[in-house]
């Protein structure tokens, strides 16, 4: 089975959920707690495999910090895992400019020229990890990695999918599974309406005709933002589109004010650099 050496990281949204803030400093580049969302992404693909890291991002945004080595702040805190200070030499990046916001097919596709076979996708503000290390032994999610195995396995594309409350669904792309395979996607469905409370969670499989299905089939002219749920359901009528549960991971989200400022909690109390001092400062707080 093809393998999946390239990884797509989309971070050219231009976070109007989280403004001010956005106004001043990417969404992606926010730490959860100590360590950016983007050093999670990037380590998370790198577990998985990929040998190339195409980062999708807008003329106003710079993530070119995150893509030279950190040398010399190693040497200042040398404790602090290696991996947070630099790239994996064998892992090449390429950085694609989405200079209109058309949504996430679109900005897709600005990476697609320069990948030959069956991508992995990550939205960049989504953490989705069941690691809770400490900076100084860090440990990349595992989440990218499982839907690369599936792949493999199946030789179908996949999307990872997320058990959330019944009063969230609406939020987001509610699916209708049938075994392991989506069967139907409801976009930010009534709650009254949704097919289940399992949804898509911003980690995908995408297979090679991806580039010539979203120009040529599914082009954002005609299909808008809608253009990526129009692939997956193309993909739901012929040999499938299958579903990796992710449920048992943590999902963080870094743009929603109040969503990123749960997950700062939850994170530092399952960190152990912080979990003992922070519960303790909760408990006390919340008398």
């Amino acid at each position: 089975m093809t393998a999946v050496n390239d990884a797509v990281i989309v971070a050219a949204g231009l976070g109007g959920r989280m403004l001010p803030t956005s106004a001043y400093l990417p969404k992606e580049s926010l730490p959860l707690v100590d360590i950016p969302v983007m050093i999670h992404l990037i380590r998370e693909a790198i577990h998985a495999g990929v040998s190339r890291i195409h980062i999708i991002t807008s003329p106003i945004k710079d993530f070119s910090t995150f893509l030279d080595n950190k040398d010399d702040f190693y040497r200042l805190k040398p404790e602090i895992s290696e991996s947070l200070f630099s790239t994996h030499e064998s892992v090449k990046f390429q950085v694609h400019i989405q200079h209109e916001p058309l949504g996430l097919g679109h900005a897709i596709l600005q990476s697609l020229d320069s990948i030959d076979g069956p991508s992995l996708i990550l939205l960049g503000d989504n953490i989705i990890t069941d690691q809770f290390s400490s900076i100084r032994n860090f440990k990349p999610s595992t989440a990218s990695k499982k839907l690369v195995a599936a792949f493999i396995e199946t030789g179908i594309p996949c999307a990872g999918i997320y058990s959330v409350p019944k009063n969230q669904v609406s939020n987001y792309g509610a699916v209708e599974l049938t075994d392991n395979k989506i069967s139907q996607i409801v976009e930010k469905p009534d709650i009254n309406e949704a097919p289940s409370n399992k949804v898509l969670c911003g980690r995908y499989v995408f297979s090679a005709e991806a580039k010539q299905l979203l120009t040529e089939t599914y082009p954002v002219t005609q299909f808008g933002e809608l253009q990526t749920i129009e692939l997956q359901k193309h993909w739901m009528a012929g040999h499938g589109l299958h579903a990796v549960d992710l449920s048992e991971y943590q999902w963080y989200d870094s743009g929603n004010p109040l969503a990123w400022l749960k997950a700062q909690i939850d994170y530092g109390l399952r960190n152990s650099d912080y979990a003992s001092e922070l519960r303790e400062w909760l408990d006390n707080r919340l008398v």
